[in-house]
């Protein structure tokens, strides 16, 4: 009888017991999902498992009149992509939005396209730009220091060959629809061993870094004086990375590397994924359609 009595009691208890850790899993299993959809929403590390929104870039040099060249469009062309762009949906962002978006702040259309011109030709301005204006699109433009100082005095205002002055650097910074960015000071050579701004073999890593350093910062600093503005966007010379590039770049403010790679990139809310942004290259030797298709298909 008694034993009948405990093996009851102790049935009861189990019961209860049982219920209880039920009770506890669930309230930890909703707290998990709660937490986990507050730190995707804010960019946590939960964020880091999505893939992304899927980012094409576009790497067009000069835009002149004449033949088509592998780092060469006509006007005509560069229309025709902006234009077969806007058919397919994209939308041109800026590397500023990219940046907030990253950094968990802000937002990206459904098909963001970043536009990006290297070198600092003279006809990004007087080519380029009015295109801008006329699709609603903006674009990065990242010049050479040296060509700014040294090349554009000599050859001013010409469509074909000139490079951009400090003044039409201002006006472009000054239109709204681009950012200004940087593609180093003097390193966008392939003498005395260097290419771009890589290291050299044999270089010590703290030669290198002093190298880089001082070159970077000549650029830093010359743009934050002649436009107020200081490049957050870093343009490789070639593409070519060394390690040692980065720690570098962070130290002077840069937020968003662009490569030669050609692929597409996926943007999160993790600031990382913008170091290393690869880009298509917009050779003269394509239609609009085809090189639109490159965009979109990642090859």
């Amino acid at each position: 009888m008694n034993m009948n009595f405990y093996e009851c009691c102790n049935i009861r208890r189990f019961l209860r017991l049982l219920l209880l850790d039920a009770v506890i899993f669930a309230i930890f299993a909703a707290s998990f999902f709660v937490g986990r959809t507050i730190l995707t929403a804010a960019g946590g590390s939960s964020g880091s498992q999505e893939k992304g929104i899927p980012l094409p870039a576009v790497m067009y040099h000069s835009v002149r009149e004449g033949t088509p060249a592998e780092y060469s469009v006509t006007p005509q062309q560069l229309e025709a992509d902006l234009k077969e762009l806007k058919r397919r949906g994209y939308t041109a962002v800026s590397a500023e939005e990219l940046c907030l978006y990253a950094q968990g702040t802000g937002s990206l259309p459904e098909k963001p396209v970043l536009i990006t011109f290297d070198d600092g030709f003279y006809n990004n301005l007087s080519e380029a730009l009015p295109l801008l204006n006329k699709y609603d699109m903006c674009a990065v433009v990242s010049p050479v220091g040296a060509y700014c100082e040294v090349n554009a005095p000599l050859y001013p205002h010409d469509p074909d060959c000139s490079y951009l002055t400090w003044e039409d650097i201002r006006v472009l910074e000054a239109s709204g629809r681009v950012e200004i960015g940087s593609h180093t000071y003097d390193m966008h050579s392939l003498t005395n061993g260097r290419r771009g701004c890589s290291k050299t073999d044999g270089e010590s890593d703290e030669a290198y870094s002093a190298a880089l350093t001082e070159d970077i910062a000549a650029m830093q600093m010359l743009v934050r004086e002649q436009t107020g503005i200081q490049p957050i966007v870093f343009a490789y010379p070639f593409g070519a990375i060394s390690p040692g590039n980065l720690p570098v770049l962070r130290e002077q403010g840069i937020l968003l590397t662009l490569t030669c790679r050609e692929e597409i990139n996926y943007i999160t809310r993790d600031p990382d994924c913008l170091y290393g942004i690869g880009r298509f290259n917009r050779s003269g030797y394509y239609s609009a359609e085809e090189f639109a298709d490159m965009l979109e298909n990642g090859e």
